[in-house]
């Protein structure tokens, strides 16, 4: 990623459905530009606080350099708890539901 050096406005969201689990969104209020696997995923969501973010700041949990580019990129960041791994979440090809490749 290219350091531009500029800051962002973020708004973070708790899921009250998954413990422990972010969203961080680039701009208030833009549920429309989350997939919908994501939304099912987490549910309702409760606004948690507004931070304005460079990557000169650091996270306690997640990579700042990391949340910037999703949010630049994507218009959102996934967070979830240290111990899950769901990194295809915040992946671009995470806007579709999963294909049912079985026959049946």
């Amino acid at each position: 990623m290219l350091s531009t050096g500029l800051a962002m406005q973020c708004f973070v969201y708790a899921s009250l459905r998954k413990a422990d689990s972010y969203l961080w969104l680039a701009q208030r209020d833009a549920f429309d530009t989350l997939p919908e696997p994501l939304v099912l995923l987490l549910g309702e969501l409760r606004f948690v606080m507004e931070v304005q973010l460079d990557e000169q700041r650091r996270l306690p949990v997640e990579d700042t350099a990391q949340v910037l580019e999703h949010l630049r990129v994507q218009g959102w960041h996934l967070q979830l708890p240290p111990q899950e791994t769901l990194a295809s979440a915040n992946h671009p090809a995470y806007t579709h539901s999963p294909r049912n490749d079985r026959d049946e």
